[in-house]
């Protein structure tokens, strides 16, 4: 009686039909976020580039900390709104139960071994905050520091685009190790200044969210425009930017990873 030889899946899944036959597929052993990055075959369209920088394995994603960042990132700010409305207005109460947030946060982040700087960055933007609010004695003056900030990356993403430093790719240089040497590739320095504008519109529309929320006390509205404006957002944004840049790179371009001298483009 002849043996029956069982094909595991992984086997049966990295075959072709060609010519009739059957032959196996060859693997791509290039790592995850080179390939992403590396590749320059049209998207369909920008959802696709949003699912890929969903992918923990895409360095803009591990930047900015991921879904998990995103939402740490708001805990605070989100937990102060409710805190104030459901606690009778209290602003100490809300203060508190903020800070005490950001400090578990913190805590959890060092546990995690993050960096020091985003564990730093998430206290400060907190401590200032709540300094604001202390201060003036209106809760949605909170809110405030995060407007501002919005308001002047907007301007500063502009500028940068204008003078040729499009933040986009000081950003992602910075990230991937290549520093500036995007500078001397005038495809990628298009591509990072397109895709730089999406940011800068970005910015513009928390600030203009912000401010009519701001101006009229909505300190609720201020927590779930925080939230929803926050990594949701940044995360749509993200796999735009990455769809405009794989669109505006010539064909023959070898990717962010590989930035190119003008001399050698080919033809």
């Amino acid at each position: 009686m002849a043996r029956r030889v069982r094909i595991p899946h992984r086997a049966v899944a990295c075959l072709s039909r060609h010519n009739g036959g059957v032959e196996p597929r060859q693997a791509d052993e290039r790592p995850a976020d080179e390939r992403q990055l590396g590749d320059h075959a049209p998207v369909d369209d920008a959802v696709s580039g949003v699912a890929a920088v969903a992918s923990d394995e895409n360095p803009m994603h591990r930047l900015l900390g991921g879904w998990r960042g995103g939402l740490e990132s708001a805990a605070p700010s989100l937990a102060f709104a409710v805190v104030y409305v459901l606690g009778g207005q209290s602003l100490t109460a809300a203060l508190i139960v903020a800070l005490v947030i950001a400090g578990v946060l913190a805590v959890l982040r060092l546990v995690r071994h993050e960096k020091p700087v985003r564990v730093l960055g998430g206290l400060l933007a907190v401590g200032i905050a709540a300094l604001v609010a202390a201060r003036t004695g209106n809760a949605a003056d909170y809110f405030l520091p995060s407007l501002l900030a919005n308001a002047v990356s907007a301007l500063a993403w502009a500028l940068s685009i204008l003078v040729g430093w499009p933040l986009l790719g000081v950003v992602v240089g910075f990230a991937l190790g290549q520093k500036t040497s995007w500078r001397s590739d005038p495809d990628l320095v298009r591509a990072y200044s397109r895709a730089s504008w999406l940011w800068t519109l970005s910015f513009v529309v928390r600030a203009g969210v912000q401010a009519p929320l701001w101006l009229s006390d909505n300190v609720i509205g201020l927590g779930v425009a925080r939230l929803a404006l926050g990594w949701p957002m940044v995360l749509v944004v993200i796999g735009l930017s990455w769809w405009i840049i794989r669109r505006t790179l010539p064909p023959d371009h070898p990717g962010v990873l590989h930035p190119r001298a003008a001399g050698d483009r080919s033809g």
